[in-house]
């Protein structure tokens, strides 16, 4: 059973920089895409970057490209989003999530199979 924990979260000030882990537990971490998605108070879950099993295929929502990266390490079964530049609108609950590896080449909330609690980043102005 494939489970999602992360970590990292907090309360940070407009300019700051912040990164958030997620740790991958119960199949091999290299067989799978992983994301990150927000989704802020009242509003959807939304893309925020995703890359491919090996490392590759960095995509990024228009919003954060530029300020923000994700990257993996598959020895350690984790994925990490390193924001900098934050902005108050970029306050949110971060999930990470995992798809299979030759699943779908799209990064839709329905694409992604499996999901972390979240943690919450708050960015105050």
């Amino acid at each position: 059973q494939v489970q999602l924990v992360e970590s990292g979260g907090g309360l940070v000030r407009a300019g700051d920089s912040l990164r958030i882990s997620c740790a991958l537990s119960g199949r091999a971490f290299s067989a799978f895409d992983m994301a990150w998605f927000r989704q802020p108070t009242g509003r959807e879950r939304e893309f925020v970057g995703g890359i491919k099993w090996n490392g590759s295929g960095e995509n990024y929502a228009d919003s954060v490209k530029g300020r923000f990266t994700i990257s993996r390490d598959n020895a350690k079964s984790t994925v990490y989003l390193q924001m900098s530049g934050l902005k108050a609108e970029d306050t949110a609950v971060y999930y990470c999530a995992a798809r299979p590896m030759w699943g779908s080449t799209w990064w839709t909330p329905a694409d992604m199979e499996h999901w972390g609690k979240g943690t919450l980043v708050t960015v105050s102005s």
